[in-house]
């Protein structure tokens, strides 16, 4: 049995390049965590003498692993369990004696260890990423940051080129348990790791840091498990602004209480705006004056819906276009012109048909002189949502279209997945008969003439099934 103890994947690479060349499989090799405390050999046991020439002696070729792997490795060379460095050397051994697609198979007892140890190591990089605090100091006459940290695994060294990169122009240092970082503006030194109390305990930037965090807490939104998920408590004693946690926490119910006293920080709503009288005139005349959602501001003006207000059949889609913000009309530009076409093929009439969008105002951003459509996101549709909600409820359709994803989430569900439920007739509480389409201006910005021929061939199937829903009415 051959034994070695390993520290740093460097020593561990050596190693194991050395044991594939003689030939050592995993079961005749042990290799120790050399963090540990030096373990002495067991009775009757030797190091081995691995050969120091190259592969060559053996006659053999060379052996070739995958990037991927190295990178792997890299990773779990970081982590704290000790049997790392034989489950490494035991993956290298399969991929060069038979099994080059071990890594691809996800289900093998090997390959989901490493795997998990590689996720725990990655996500602890993320947290010294992010919970690395420095204190201002004094050394030598020069202006210094000094941070500890004690990470779950030895991950100081995958993050020294992170913290190069963004404090470049700074002295710091970065102690842990087990090694510290030091760049002086010109070179990153490697030390061995120290205590708690090699860092100094605090500056004068700390009190202005907790106040800054304490002034973005929001007391109504308190969700004290995710906190923990997103910073573990291991790390608290380390960061500044962890001090003011639990006074906010104690304070949080008395300032939500004031928020709704004073409507602090409540959002705007399409809601407020409604008017009492809720026929489509008194609410195409409301809508002018909402201000529900930031939309408002840069668009032209309200597009409301268009149509006869007992039109048996009702298409809603997402928001208007530059042409309908311009002209104050649905369904005017080249989605609509499409539209146009549809209904015609279906043996639909517009005029006997009611256009609204979930959403009233035009969002865009500007390219020159163009203002390019921007999806609207979940806060301007539920904000806009009361409007939708009082159209369908004066209407009363016999049949309702959603025309696209954004449509069939504030209608139906914003969980309603556009590929897999099209087409299918299902009951809401604005109508027994709603389905869900495609929007005509998915056909426009289709990446083929193929994918935009299926995708309107699907559009005018619905249609189609939207007026075979109206005579199947009429036949009752």
């Amino acid at each position: 049995m051959h034994v070695a103890r390993i520290q740093t994947f460097d020593q561990w690479r050596a190693e194991a390049r050395r044991a594939l060349w003689a030939g050592f499989d995993p079961s005749a090799i042990d290799l120790q965590d050399g963090w540990q405390a030096q373990i002495p050999l067991a009775f009757g046991e030797k190091e081995a003498k691995l050969p120091q020439g190259a592969h060559a002696a053996q006659g053999s070729r060379p052996f070739r692993v995958t990037r991927g792997f190295l990178k792997t490795a890299k990773r779990v060379a970081c982590h704290r369990a000790t049997e790392r460095w034989n489950l490494l050397y035991r993956l290298l051994w399969r991929l060069t004696h038979g099994e080059p697609e071990l890594l691809e198979v996800l289900t093998d007892d090997d390959v989901y260890l490493v795997q998990a140890w590689e996720k725990q190591v990655r996500r602890d990089v993320h947290h010294m990423k992010a919970f690395v605090r420095f204190r201002q100091c004094t050394r030598d006459g020069e202006e210094w940051f000094v941070a500890w940290y004690r990470p779950e695994h030895r991950v100081a060294s995958l993050v020294a080129s992170h913290f190069v990169d963004r404090f470049t122009s700074m002295r710091w240092t970065i102690l842990t348990p087990d090694e510290s970082l030091c760049w002086d503006l010109r070179t990153l030194h490697h030390g061995p790791g120290t205590g708690r109390d090699s860092a100094p305990e605090g500056d004068a930037l700390e009190e202005t840091w907790r106040r800054y965090y304490a002034s973005t807490f929001n007391p109504a939104r308190v969700k004290l498990k995710a906190m923990k998920a997103h910073m573990p408590r291991r790390h608290w004693p380390d960061l500044p602004e962890t001090q003011v946690i639990h006074q906010m926490l104690a304070e949080a119910p008395q300032r939500v209480a004031e928020m709704v006293e004073h409507c602090e920080g409540r959002a705007a709503n399409g809601a407020d705006f409604l008017p009492q009288k809720r026929d489509l005139e008194s609410l195409r005349k409301a809508a002018q004056e909402c201000h529900g959602c930031p939309l408002h501001a840069s668009a032209a003006q309200v597009v409301f819906g268009e149509g006869p207000p007992d039109a048996r059949l009702v298409l809603v889609g997402e928001q208007p276009g530059d042409e309908e913000d311009r002209s104050g009309r649905p369904f005017v530009g080249p989605a609509g012109r499409e539209l146009d076409g549809l209904l015609e093929e279906a043996g639909i009439a517009r005029s006997e048909v009611y256009l609204t969008n979930a959403v009233k105002h035009f969002k865009y951003v500007e390219r020159g002189k163009r203002r390019l459509h921007k999806k609207p996101n979940r806060t301007e549709v539920v904000s806009c949502r009361a409007w939708l909600e009082a159209e369908l409820l004066f209407l009363q359709p016999q049949v309702l279209v959603c025309l696209g994803a954004t449509a069939a989430g504030s209608v139906i569900s914003p969980s309603y997945r556009l590929s897999q439920q099209r087409g299918r007739v299902v009951s809401t509480a604005w109508c027994e008969r709603t389905l869900v389409t495609y929007h005509p201006s998915a056909i426009l910005r289709s990446a083929d003439e193929e994918l935009a021929h299926s995708r309107r061939q699907a559009l005018l199937g619905d249609l189609q099934q939207a007026r075979y829903l109206l005579d199947a009415i009429d036949n009752q």
